[in-house]
């Protein structure tokens, strides 16, 4: 998992991803937090704006601009839930509402041209970690409040926050065939986010699931060997 970069001084690194962040640190600063907390339906208070992003809840320092926990605030988070956020806010149309149709990645408007990658850094991951262990993947999408739906031999939606729901579907592998698993979204993904960004949200979910489930992770994840 990647560091906090929001707590590295630009200045004295050269990694990419930290300058990044940064950038991002500063973009957030001149958005209407007043306008996002009343869009979206968040908390909002003199110190800071507050999102639930995957069961976890974060605030954005309305002085800093930086991300962090909200009930642990020195725990370092990931590059991606860090893009993940920032982007929501960022690129988010304002009369942007969920279709409530659900599509896979290729499908997405824009997505085509990532799709290999998809495919290689997040299916595949999902794939092989829970290979033998549709219970656990089950389990870890409870975790995660996800409701079942009947497909595959685990079927969950799950929602990353209120307007990017996503469907996770497994079937589990037998003597002939490979476990395969599949990730869709909403039809309107890329009217909040942008499309690169998906990747992003989707390792996210995969992440989080191999950790509520316990079991190793096998694969390198989109955005994770930074």
């Amino acid at each position: 998992m990647r560091e906090n970069y929001l707590n590295t001084d630009p200045k004295k690194t050269k990694d990419n991803y930290a300058l990044v962040c940064e950038k991002w640190r500063k973009i957030f600063l001149e958005m209407d937090v007043e306008e996002l907390s009343e869009r979206f339906g968040l908390e909002l208070d003199g110190e800071a704006l507050y999102i639930t992003y995957f069961c976890e809840n974060y605030r954005l320092d309305r002085r800093t601009g930086m991300i962090t926990p909200a009930n642990d605030p020195k725990k370092r988070l990931s590059f991606n839930t860090l893009m993940c956020i920032y982007h929501l806010f960022y690129y988010s149309k304002p009369e942007a509402r969920i279709k409530g149709e659900f599509i896979p990645f290729r499908q997405v408007k824009g997505a085509a041209p990532y799709d290999p990658a998809f495919q290689k850094t997040v299916l595949k991951p999902l794939a092989e970690t829970f290979s033998g262990h549709p219970d656990a993947l089950r389990q870890a999408c409870q975790r995660l409040q996800g409701r079942p739906i009947r497909q595959g031999d685990a079927g969950y939606v799950i929602d990353a926050t209120d307007c990017l729901p996503m469907t996770v579907v497994f079937w589990d592998g037998d003597e002939e065939f490979e476990a395969q698993a599949n990730i869709l979204f909403d039809a309107a993904v890329t009217d909040f986010l942008h499309e690169e960004t998906v990747v992003c949200l989707a390792s996210w979910l995969v992440q989080r699931l191999t950790e509520e489930s316990g079991l190793t992770p096998k694969g390198a994840l989109a955005g994770q060997e930074y």
